[in-house]
């Protein structure tokens, strides 16, 4: 398993989705990406969406300011139910 990590601060709706689902692509099923976002909406979309493309949210951790979310990539499309 390989984890990543992508610092999304400062980055609004619906950019922390955009850019999480591109990271996703390039890795493989049941690798990890950590996702840090400081837009408290982001914190609801974002996991929510993700899920809806067969991905797992892990963990939702409250930093201060900031907050980390760990996704774990679901299958790859053709292996799963991802759209």
């Amino acid at each position: 398993m390989t984890r990543r990590r992508l610092d999304l601060t400062g980055h609004l709706c619906p950019y922390p989705f955009v850019k999480s689902i591109l990271a996703l692509e390039e890795m493989a099923a049941g690798d990890e990406l950590e996702v840090i976002v400081d837009h408290e909406p982001a914190v609801r979309n974002t996991p929510r969406s993700l899920e809806i493309y067969g991905h797992a949210v892990i963990d939702i951790q409250e930093m201060g300011q900031t907050w980390l979310l760990t996704i774990r990539k679901g299958p790859s499309e053709g292996e799963g139910d991802a759209p």
